[in-house]
């Protein structure tokens, strides 16, 4: 996926969980995802809540490509193994898996929310 459609889901999903409109609102929570650093502004505006992506330091570019393994398909034009196939092998071959550093989202904006910062801890 090029990084701007990687961005897009992020928008879209943030869009579904902070809308100020409590109809567009559907809950849940924000994709997980490993390698990626980014930031979030809840109360910004559709399409203004993700920020300063970057890839394992480096920052996301709209138009290149990223290797991308995902549970469910979030695009149409998927190929390759299912993601837990490729999970099974990997750990099969490393008998132990260390993280070595935890992708946490920094939020911005949320500093006396209680509906949002007790979330967070």
């Amino acid at each position: 996926m090029n990084g701007k459609a990687i961005k897009d889901i992020l928008e879209d999903i943030a869009d579904n969980r902070f809308n100020t409109d409590p109809y567009y609102q559907q809950g849940g929570d924000m994709v997980h995802i490993g390698g990626l650093d980014y930031s979030i502004d809840p109360t910004a505006n559709k399409g203004k809540r993700i920020n300063d992506m970057e890839l394992h330091g480096k920052k996301i570019k709209a138009g290149k490509q990223y290797k991308v393994a995902r549970w469910a398909s979030v695009a149409k034009d998927a190929k390759g193994p299912a993601v837990w196939d490729v999970v099974a092998d990997y750990l099969r071959a490393m008998k132990h898996a260390k993280v070595k550093h935890l992708n946490v989202p920094k939020i911005d904006n949320v500093k006396g929310n209680p509906g949002i910062a007790d979330e967070l801890t």
